[in-house]
C-alpha cells in the first residue's frame, strides 16, 4: 500500500466521476489540429536545425572577449584553489575535475576560434595555453600561423610568445620593453600575468615576479571567495536534498499528495492535445513576431514576451479544459497547497533538486572519458555577463520567475499531463521531457541535462499532484546556474 503525506483536502466535485460526465465541447476541428501540429513542427525543426547548422560561435555577439573572459577566470580560480587548505583542493577536484581536463578543453575551444577569427589576442592566448601546458612545439606552430598576419600587433605578440616559452635571447633591458609592451597590448588577468611571470621569471626580476604573483593570487582569492558562497548554497541543497530523498526512502514513501486530482487530469485527451497544439502554434507565432518585428532592446518589450508568448495556450486551457472541469489554474495545477501540506512540499523540493545535483554530478563523471562536454557558448549568458543593471534584473526574472511557472505549466501541466492519459509514467515522463529538452537546442550534453530535469519535475507532479514542487526546484536550478555564472564572470 502506498504510504502519502500531507493528504490535501481540496478535492474537486468531478473526481472519480465516469468518462463523458462532464460538460467538455469540442468546437476543434481535426484539419485545425493537423495544422497547428504542422506549425509546431515546423517551430521545433527550426530549433533543432539552428542548434546543427548555425555555427557555435555565432551566437555570441564577441566571441573573442567572451572566450577571454571565461577561460582566464577559470584559471584565475584554479590559481586560487591552489592556496587553499587541501580539503578544498579535494573536494574542487572531485566536484569539477582536475585542472587538465579544465586546460585541455580551453585549448580545443581556442583552437576552434583561431580557425575563425583574426583578432591576436586569439592566437596570442592559445599560445599562452600551450607554453603553459609545457607544449612547445604546439607553440611553434601557433607563432608560425601569424607569420604576414595581425599587423605591427601580431608581430610584437609573436615576439613576446618566443621570449616567454621559446627561449629566445633576453636581458633585462629588453625584457623590460618587453613587459611594456605586454601591458599595452594584453589586457589584466590570467593571461598577462603568465606571460608577465615568465618573462621576469627569465632575466631573474624578482620584484617584479612578486608583484604580478601577488595581483594573481589577490585574484584568485577574491574569485575563489565569490564561487565558494555558489558552492556553499549548492552543497547546502545537496546535503539536505540527499537526506530527504533518503528519509522518503526509509519509510518506503512513494506518494507526497498535495493536491487533487493531479495526474492523470479529469479533462478528455483529443481535447487537451487540441488546446496544447494551437495554443502552441499561436505562441510560437507570437514568439516569432517578438523576434523579428519589435526591437529586443525596448525593455518593456522583452519583459512581456514571454507571458504573452505562453497567454494563447493558457486561455485556451482555462476555456475548454479547466472551466468545464469546475477548477481554476489553482485547483487544476494544484498551484494551492495548503499550509498543513507544506512540510511535505519543502521535503518534494529538497528531493528533486538533490537528485538533479546527483545526476549532474554523475552525467559529468560519465561524460569526462568520453571527451564530451557542453560547448562554452552554451551556458555563457552575456546579459549576465555583461548587460546593466536593468537588463540583468530582466534576465533574472525571465530565467528564474518566467521559465518556471511558464515552463512547467506548458510541459509538465498540460503535455505530460495529456500523456499521462494514454502512458504509463515513465513513457509519458520521457516524450515531455524529450520535447522540453528538443525546445531548449542544445548539444548532447546539454539535452541529456534538461531532459534529466524534465523526468525529475515530471516526477514531482506524479507524485505530489502539484506543479509546484516541479516550479520550486525549476527556479532553484536556474537560479544556481545564473549565480554560478556572474560568480565567475561578472
Amino acid at each position: 500500500m502506498e504510504s502519502e503525506v500531507g493528504q490535501s483536502r481540496v478535492s474537486p466535485p468531478h473526481v472519480g466521476a465516469p468518462p463523458g460526465s462532464l460538460p467538455f465541447e469540442n468546437p476543434f476541428s481535426r484539419a485545425g489540429n493537423v495544422f497547428a501540429a504542422f506549425i509546431l513542427t515546423m517551430a521545433l525543426g527550426s530549433v533543432l536545425w539552428l542548434s546543427a547548422t548555425l555555427p557555435k560561435l555565432d551566437r555570441i555577439a564577441e566571441p573573442e572577449q567572451a572566450l577571454g573572459l571565461m577561460v582566464g577566470r577559470t584559471m584565475d580560480v584554479e590559481e586560487g584553489v591552489k592556496r587553499a587548505p587541501p580539503w578544498e583542493q579535494a573536494l574542487y577536484k572531485a566536484v569539477a575535475g582536475g585542472n587538465e581536463s579544465e586546460r585541455t578543453q580551453s585549448l580545443e575551444w581556442y583552437q576552434e576560434l583561431v580557425a575563425s577569427s583574426d583578432d591576436p589576442l586569439v592566437r596570442f592566448n592559445l599560445a599562452v595555453l600551450q607554453g603553459e601546458a609545457g607544449r612547445s612545439p604546439e607553440v611553434v606552430g601557433t607563432i608560425e600561423g601569424w607569420q604576414g598576419k595581425n599587423g605591427p600587433a601580431g608581430e610584437t605578440l609573436s615576439h613576446i610568445i618566443k621570449a616567454a616559452y621559446l627561449g629566445a635571447p633576453l636581458d633585462h633591458d629588453a625584457a623590460t620593453a618587453l613587459q611594456a609592451e605586454l601591458a599595452e597590448l594584453v589586457p589584466a588577468g590570467w593571461f598577462y600575468d603568465r606571460v608577465a611571470v615568465r618573462l621576469a621569471e627569465r632575466v631573474g626580476d624578482r620584484s617584479f615576479l612578486a608583484m604580478v604573483e601577488d595581483q594573481s593570487a589577490e585574484r584568485g582569492r577574491r574569485l575563489l571567495a565569490r564561487t565558494r558562497l555558489v558552492a556553499v548554497v549548492e552543497l547546502t541543497c545537496l546535503g539536505f536534498g540527499t537526506a530527504a530523498l533518503l528519509a522518503l526512502w526509509r519509510r518506503r514513501v512513494h506518494q507526497i499528495r498535495l493536491h487533487a486530482p493531479g495526474v492523470p487530469p479529469p479533462w478528455p485527451g483529443g481535447i487537451g492535445a487540441a488546446v496544447l497544439l494551437r495554443g502552441g502554434a499561436v505562441g510560437a507565432l507570437l514568439s516569432l513576431a517578438f523576434l523579428f518585428l519589435l526591437p529586443a532592446e525596448n525593455l518593456a518589450v522583452r519583459m512581456l514576451a514571454v507571458p504573452l508568448g505562453n497567454l494563447p495556450l493558457l486561455l485556451l486551457a482555462r476555456r475548454y479544459l479547466l472551466q468545464p472541469s469546475g477548477m481554476t489554474f489553482r485547483e487544476g495545477f494544484g498551484l494551492g497547497v495548503p499550509a498543513r501540506n507544506t512540510g511535505g512540499l519543502i521535503l518534494a523540493v529538497l528531493a528533486v533538486v538533490a537528485a538533479g545535483l546527483w545526476g549532474e554530478w554523475v552525467m559529468g563523471k560519465v561524460v569526462a572519458p568520453l571527451n564530451l562536454s557542453s560547448h562554452w557558448t552554451e551556458w555563457f549568458d552575456t546579459d549576465l555577463v555583461w548587460a546593466p543593471g536593468s537588463v540583468l534584473a530582466i534576465s533574472l526574472v525571465e530565467y528564474v520567475i518566467f521559465a518556471p511557472v511558464f515552463e512547467e505549466l506548458v510541459f509538465r501541466g498540460l503535455l505530460f499531463a495529456i500523456l499521462r492519459r494514454r502512458f504509463q509514467w515513465a513513457p509519458a515522463a520521457m516524450i515531455s521531457a524529450g520535447i522540453f529538452a528538443i525546445a531548449h537546442g542544445y548539444g548532447l550534453v546539454g539535452f541529456v541535462s534538461v531532459f534529466w530535469s524534465g523526468v525529475l519535475w515530471s516526477w514531482a507532479y506524479e507524485k505530489t499532484g502539484s506543479l509546484l514542487p516541479g516550479m520550486i526546484a525549476h527556479a532553484l536550478n536556474n537560479l544556481l546556474v545564473c549565480l554560478s555564472v556572474m560568480a565567475l564572470l561578472r
